[in-house]
């Protein structure tokens, strides 16, 4: 290995939002790093359903979908009456053929 190519490896203070702590080795220059979620607060080890949501993106999506479920029930009761005159008008003429 060539000297003096590699990254000084210390010990390096993780700290979360939650206020969990680790200690880990890192390449980084800093002695501190900070980050929003940890394994002690991240919903999929916690099982529980924790959102950071700092800009409203999911209010804006959950908005978004019940819009669009709401325009597919109208488009499926439309056709749906559609087909009911559609069937009603047919069955009308299909009588009057038959006994003409």
């Amino acid at each position: 290995m060539k000297a003096e190519i590699h990254p000084n490896y210390k010990k390096v203070t993780f700290k979360c939002a939650c206020g969990g702590e680790f200690i880990a080795g890192s390449t980084m220059e800093k002695d501190e790093f900070h980050t929003e979620i940890c394994s002690n607060c991240h919903p999929f080890f916690t099982g529980k359903q924790k959102l950071v949501d700092t800009s409203g993106r999911v209010d804006r999506f959950v908005a978004k979908m019940k819009k669009a479920q709401d325009t597919a029930s109208k488009k499926v009761k439309k056709v749906a009456k559609g087909k009911a005159e559609e069937i009603a008008q047919e069955t009308a003429e299909e009588g009057e053929s038959v006994e003409g």
